[in-house]
């Protein structure tokens, strides 16, 4: 699968809901009309992939999306459980979202060479072996990752908007930063000790595939598609509006410039995004293969992707 989340509209980082409702066919003969919770995270690359969606510029008169924003490893958590008709979620929670969930083959975030960077105050010539190790979440790729590394760490696990602080000020030895973090460690006073995405290359000769959207199994096949047609719709008017709609995704870019902001739009909205292909779905595999060999996950299952 591959991660689709969509913003709407002019909808403002902090909230948590909004309903985009389509235009009926016919006005006389209305179509049935499908409403479908969909939940992801509140970021620029995000917000980038479905400024058509947010806009209606691209739309589906079948289906009302009530969109949900909220942190990946809270949406891990609620996938585990179901909550979402499609969610975001870290490739590294697959195995425990399987029964619920076949992934969609748009709107991932690979790293292609580069990934989550683990940073720290000054170098680590011991290397992390034994460190106190702030991650942005337990069941993240990030974690998963770090671990595929180097199993014997202590993780400090740490809403990823807090990683920075807590090793600027001692309480963590390193931390693994994710979205813009990745660019903005160093002015922070951080450097870095290693990219996981890179290491992960050298491994593998496979892009690192960090998270992913899901939808429901129960929603059956046609809905399966409809979803992922719209989704690939809103992520191919941005490449084709590239300067508008990184306009738009500049209000959840956590006060980034805009070169800035479409730098790091570019890393995790690219041709990987529109579909992963057979090599991103083998790249999926491989890390759960991996994850599952080392004991660092219950299981290892098929990865399942709708076109």
């Amino acid at each position: 699968m591959i991660h689709c989340v969509l913003s709407f509209e002019t909808l403002p980082p902090n909230d948590k809901e909004m309903t985009t409702t389509p235009q009926q066919k016919d006005r006389t003969t209305p179509s049935p009309v499908l409403e479908l919770r969909l939940a992801h995270s509140p970021d620029s690359d995000d917000a980038f992939m479905f400024y058509a969606l947010a806009t209606r510029k691209v739309r589906s008169p079948d289906l009302t999306l009530i969109h949900v924003l909220e942190d990946i490893q809270t949406l891990n958590q609620k996938a585990m459980h179901g909550t979402y008709d499609i969610t975001a979620i870290s490739f590294a929670a697959y195995p425990l979202v399987a029964q619920h969930y076949v992934l969609l083959s748009c709107g991932a975030s690979f790293g292609d060479r580069y990934g989550p960077i683990v940073v720290a105050r000054s170098p680590l010539p011991d290397g992390l072996k034994g460190k106190r190790v702030a991650v942005p979440g337990e069941a993240t790729t990030s974690h998963l990752a770090l671990r595929l590394y180097e199993p014997e760490i202590e993780p400090l696990f740490t809403p990823f908007d807090q990683v920075f602080a807590r090793v600027t000020s001692g309480e963590a030895e390193a931390g693994v930063v994710i979205h813009e973090g990745q660019l903005t460690y160093v002015g922070h006073g951080l450097t870095k000790i290693l990219d996981l995405g890179e290491w992960w290359h050298q491994q593998t000769n496979l892009p690192l595939p960090l998270g992913g959207n899901a939808i429901r199994r129960s929603l059956g096949e046609h809905v399966h598609k409809q979803v992922s047609k719209l989704m690939k719709g809103s992520i191919q008017y941005a490449f084709d509006h590239r300067e508008e709609a990184l306009a738009y995704a500049l209000q959840f870019a956590r006060g980034l410039d805009t070169v800035t902001t479409d730098r790091f739009v570019s890393m995790y909205v690219n041709d990987w995004t529109l579909d992963c292909g057979r090599r991103g779905c083998d790249a999926v595999q491989t890390l759960l293969d991996y994850g599952f060999k080392k004991g660092l996950l219950p299981g290892a299952p098929q990865v399942e992707f709708v076109d």
